[in-house]
């Protein structure tokens, strides 16, 4: 499973990279953010990310286009409970927990560790 995840998470982060080093146009890391982001819910409304992540766990929910399958995965869920409005919701209550996890521990390496501003 180890060797699994890490062949599909890095295949996912060398697409990027090709991304950003063979393209003419200044592709930045925030391009690629919002690109992965926004591929990873198209793929999940298709239904095709999640047997990838039945077959590569943390390999394909690690990336930033597991983190759009998530929002993807609770808006269709809210929706389908709640009605149209419920995505709204759904896609933020999904990935609130991982949210406030990166902002409660970049603060806390900010407090141990001197960033250079």
């Amino acid at each position: 499973m180890l060797l699994k995840a890490f062949l599909v998470g890095g295949t996912i982060c060398l697409i990027g990279q090709l991304v950003m080093d063979l393209t003419g146009y200044k592709v930045t890391p925030g391009h690629i953010l919002v690109g992965f982001v926004t591929v990873g819910v198209i793929i999940s409304a298709l239904g095709f990310y999640q047997p990838l992540v039945d077959f590569a766990g943390a390999g394909a929910t690690v990336p930033l286009t597991g983190f759009g399958h998530l929002l993807a995965q609770g808006a269709m869920e809210e929706a389908r409970r709640v009605g149209i409005l419920g995505a709204f919701k759904g896609a933020l209550s999904a990935a609130a927990g991982g949210i406030t996890a990166a902002v409660v521990f970049g603060y806390l390496a900010a407090l141990v560790f001197k960033p250079k501003g």
